[in-house]
C-alpha cells in the first residue's frame, strides 16, 4: 500500500471551493491535472476521468464514486484491469479553518499487486496533484468581476 497526500490552504469558503470541484463541465478551463471528468454525482455511479500528469502519459479510467458529500468530501475508487492489481482511492476533503479559509486535502491511497512495480509513476502523480491544488487555489481566490 502507498499513499500520496497533499494539502493547501485556499482563501475561500468550502461552499465556493465545492462549487468549483463539483462543476465537472468547467474542469478543462482551469485544471491541468484532470482536464476532463464526467458522470453522475450519486454514490455508486461510474465517472469517466482523464488525468494528465506533468511529464507523463495521460490516461482515461472509469472509477466508482464512493462519496460526494457537498462542502466536505469527494472520493472515488478506480482500478487497473480489475480489483487487486493496481487500485487507487482518490479523495478531496475540505475543512474550514476560519473565516474565508479552507484546508484542501487531496490524496490517493494505492493498493494491489503492482503498486511496487508502478510506484515510479507516483512522483508524477503527486506533482499533478500539486499543480491541480495551485490551479484550484488560483481559481477560487480570483476576485469576482
Amino acid at each position: 500500500m502507498k499513499q500520496i497526500e497533499t494539502n493547501i490552504i485556499i482563501h475561500a469558503t468550502p461552499d465556493h471551493i465545492w462549487s468549483v470541484l463539483a462543476d465537472f463541465e468547467n474542469y478543462p478551463a482551469w485544471n491541468p491535472f484532470i482536464p476532463s471528468i464526467s458522470g453522475g454525482k450519486t454514490i455508486g455511479q461510474i465517472l469517466e476521468v482523464r488525468i494528465q500528469p506533468p511529464g507523463g502519459s495521460g490516461m482515461t479510467f472509469r472509477p466508482k464514486l464512493l462519496r460526494f458529500d457537498p462542502r466536505k468530501e469527494f472520493r472515488w475508487k478506480g482500478q487497473l484491469f480489475f480489483s487487486g492489481i493496481f487500485d487507487g482511492e482518490h479523495y478531496f476533503t475540505l475543512e474550514e479553518k476560519g473565516e474565508n479559509k479552507t484546508l484542501l486535502t487531496h490524496g490517493e491511497l494505492f493498493s494491489g499487486l503492482l503498486v511496487g512495480l508502478l510506484g515510479g509513476m507516483l512522483a508524477k502523480t503527486e506533482a499533478g496533484f500539486r499543480l491541480m491544488n495551485e490551479a484550484l487555489k488560483a481559481k477560487c481566490e480570483k476576485p469576482s468581476l
